[in-house]
């Protein structure tokens, strides 16, 4: 039985020399440091992660100052389900969940006018599955391009500038 025991004993300790080896000599993480001027509050500080020291800004220091001048992503309540006609046959179905970016604050006017954008929206989307938009690799960056920038332009022109960029969270396609 003691033979049985020396080889698992052996293995272990070899397992665990080994694991201990590589935690003692891993490389110490050094602190990224960027050039004066490239501070995200543009105060002129070095920017560093990590530890601050004197004389430089830690990057964690300015996250509250950031995050009041950023801005707010509205996800519409509900998914969009568009037809994909071949012929006179609904060949398909595609859900799409739509998010919007938006100045902060912004979004109660999104929410005023969802009824609004959810009309126009699907209207682009319609007419993006009547040209083909939805066929073959539909999640293609051409594609997927046009359908943002034609969303975009219809939100621009609903809210104004209030819209900066039209995020797609979920794409599905159910052929039938």
């Amino acid at each position: 039985m003691l033979g049985k025991l020396i080889p698992l004993l052996i293995a272990l300790i070899g397992l665990g020399g080994g694991v201990g080896a590589g935690l003692a000599l891993r490389p110490a993480a050094e602190p990224a440091v960027a050039i004066a001027g490239d501070c995200p509050c543009d105060c002129g500080a070095i920017a560093q992660t990590g530890a601050g020291s004197a004389g430089v800004a830690n990057a964690d220091d300015h996250a509250a100052e950031d995050s009041d001048t950023t801005t707010d992503f509205v996800k519409m309540n509900n998914q969009f389900v568009v037809p994909v006609v071949k012929g006179e046959d609904i060949a398909a179905l595609v859900v799409m969940s739509i998010s919007l970016e938006v100045p902060s604050g912004g979004s109660e006017t999104i929410y005023k006018r969802e009824p609004k954008l959810r009309d126009l929206f699907l209207q682009v989307m319609f007419d993006h599955a009547n040209a083909g938009g939805f066929d073959g690799a539909f999640t293609a960056g051409p594609k997927m391009l046009t359908l943002r920038t034609a969303l975009l332009e219809t939100a621009r022109t609903e809210l104004g500038n209030n819209v900066s960029d039209i995020l797609i969270t979920d794409i599905a396609r159910q052929d039938i």
